[in-house]
């Protein structure tokens, strides 16, 4: 074999070879619509085919815990792991996340029911076509309306509506965020600081009706990955707070319900080095013909000057190829990336090359994106470090 020239690139990644999410059968945005389909709330379809109907459901959403996090901390959380045979209905299989990998986009799929390309949530910053500026899609900012940027009712709007008994539980400071108003709004709202309040009140909303529709969330297990890593003790002292949590829901459910138990992404541990984390604001060949770069390290969208699209691309191609799965936007449509068909007002908000990690390594922005550069556990892309998510199950 001939060694490389100067001249040559390795051979990029097959997009083909990224671990698509499965999308209309097991991924989170098949979760709640399967729930209110067996419940009798019109207009969902049950897709999840291993889970049986309950009268009462509650989703506790722990924001991070990856399938594969959950499972290498059997000390950390017994509990949980004790119910991993019961994921998925049984089967003892993960659900996956969706593309990307991230918060916003995660929740707009539990609340709606919806892949990314219909709910518009695409990424942690797209960039907003009646504008041209990237909107952070976790905090809303810049401002915009948030009907218009997401028309879709809730499953819990559709589930309220139909007569069920539906509750959201958790800290009082969502309450009014345009996230929560287009992802997870309808019924009540319950807000409650701590973590056994939350547990406690969640057991009462399922008990208060007799079909019943209650979620609530935790999120801090996220932050201390964020911060410290998920080799962290920081994180894996917040893991076994919500094993407790997990816990002392389980054991207050009234009589004909389900719990279940999931995540909206895992997380990886990326090393400080130029290896791993590669500066876009130092690097001038993968900044040449970017108007904005948007996404998040492991799951970018990238905008291209008109006109420079195609060079932007075979860029990036050659730079990321081994470490990045790189594609055209047409071309992560195509490939399902974010679910079976986009929505006209979606498509503009995609990247015109779309980037996602293979490795453990990062497209950092150390001057535009100081704060999420400086993060030692990120999340976004189709590993299953990051895209496999437990659907954890207990019944009363």
């Amino acid at each position: 074999m001939s060694q490389l020239s100067d001249w040559d690139h390795p051979e990029p990644l097959a997009l083909d070879t990224a671990p698509l999410p499965e999308y209309g059968t097991g991924s989170l945005a098949d979760l709640l619509p399967t729930v209110a389909a067996s419940m009798g709330v019109p207009g969902p379809t049950a897709t999840i085919g291993e889970l049986t109907a309950a009268d009462r459901v509650c989703v506790f959403l722990i924001d991070g815990l990856g399938w594969e996090q959950l499972r290498a901390h059997p000390d950390e959380a017994p509990f949980l792991n004790s119910l991993l045979g019961s994921s998925r209905g049984g089967t003892g299989r993960p659900l996956t996340a969706g593309y990307p990998a991230t918060t916003a986009t995660s929740l707009a799929s539990v609340g709606t029911g919806l892949p990314p390309g219909a709910h518009g949530l695409p990424g942690y910053t797209v960039r907003n076509p009646a504008t041209g500026e990237l909107m952070n899609q976790l905090r809303w900012q810049p401002y915009t309306d948030p009907r218009t940027w997401q028309p879709y009712p809730t499953i819990f709007q559709l589930a309220h509506e139909a007569g069920v008994h539906t509750a959201q539980v958790t800290s009082p400071t969502f309450q009014h965020t345009p996230l929560t108003k287009i992802a997870l709004s309808g019924g009540g709202f319950h807000g409650r600081l701590s973590g056994e309040e939350r547990m406690d009140l969640a057991a009462g909303q399922l008990a208060a009706g007799d079909r019943s529709l209650v979620y609530t969330y935790y999120s801090e297990l996220d932050g201390a990955g964020h911060r410290y890593g998920v080799a962290s003790d920081t994180w894996r002292g917040q893991l076994m707070y919500v094993d407790r949590l997990a816990q002392r829901l389980a054991e207050q459910l009234p009589p004909r319900s389900a719990l279940y138990v999931t995540a909206d992404h895992g997380m990886v541990d990326v090393p400080f080095d130029d290896e791993h984390r590669i500066d876009f604001d130092t690097d001038w060949e993968l900044r040449a013909g970017v108007a904005l770069l948007g996404g998040e390290g492991r799951a970018r969208h990238v905008y291209a000057v008109p006109g420079a699209e195609n060079d932007v691309l075979t860029v990036w191609r050659e730079v990321l190829g081994e470490q990045f799965w790189v594609a055209s936007r047409d071309e992560a449509i195509a490939a399902g990336w974010f679910g079976p068909h986009i929505d006209e007002r979606v498509y503009p908000r995609l990247g015109d090359v779309v980037a996602a990690a293979c490795d453990d390594v990062l497209i950092i922005a150390t001057e535009r994106e100081p704060k999420e550069s400086a993060l030692v556990g990120n999340h976004g892309s189709m590993t299953p470090a990051e895209q496999l998510v437990p659907l954890l199950e207990v019944r009363s």
